[in-house]
């Protein structure tokens, strides 16, 4: 799979944090040419979380995009979302594709090599590592792996993801050390302007010819 450089993260909580609509934000993403977005909705009830995800994967794929769902493998599949993703202490990779479909898109999180070696060991579509630089968004138990991580990772072929603090300053240094993508959640927010904070993104990718 070839995954977009940009992998932009709707975090409900956040969102709210912030007095913001997770739909505008979205339809700001897509409109700045996110084409890669993950919903992460912690807090509300299942009913809640799967009309979301089904408003949040038609607007995505009306743009052309791809929606993955995080954790909830059961939500993925009803909203008709192209994915989940899952972390070490949700479902297995076998689990998660077994719910959401044998085609979905599978991606897990990782935090240090020996995590990275059990998921090549799976059939996940991508391996998300981090957090790269530390996170406020999501406590992971873990203290920032830096690039290493990624270069470790990235050095058995399957595609990786990193995450953990992404801004645009590092964006370039994070697909330099071998990442195909990065999630990247409040910086998307900087400036009051997602649609321009997504082009700018995409044009830093574009001019590192990934």
């Amino acid at each position: 799979m070839v995954l977009s450089p940009l992998y932009a993260i709707i975090d409900v909580q956040l969102c709210d944090a912030r007095g913001i609509d997770p739909r505008a934000l979205v339809d700001a993403l897509l409109g700045g040419g996110a084409r890669l977005l993950q919903l992460r909705d912690k807090t509300a009830s299942s009913a809640a979380r799967l009309a979301l995800a089904e408003d949040l994967v038609s607007r995505a794929h009306a743009a052309g995009a791809q929606l993955i769902v995080n954790d909830r493998a059961d939500v993925a599949r009803l909203s008709g979302a192209d994915g989940v993703h899952v972390g070490q202490d949700d479902l297995t990779v076998a689990g998660a594709r077994a719910t959401a479909g044998a085609d979905a898109i599978v991606g897990v999180s990782t935090h240090d090599e020996a995590q990275v070696d059990a998921a090549l060991l799976t059939d996940a579509t991508y391996i998300a590592v981090g957090p790269i630089y530390g996170t406020v968004t999501k406590d992971t138990g873990y203290t920032a792996r830096g690039l290493e991580l990624i270069r470790y990772a990235a050095s058995h072929g399957r595609p990786v993801v990193a995450i953990g603090v992404i801004t645009l300053a590092r964006f370039a240094d994070v697909l330099a050390a071998g990442a195909a993508s990065a999630a990247v959640i409040s910086d998307l927010l900087e400036g009051d302007d997602p649609a321009a904070r997504v082009r700018a993104y995409l044009k830093t990718a574009r001019q590192g010819h990934v």
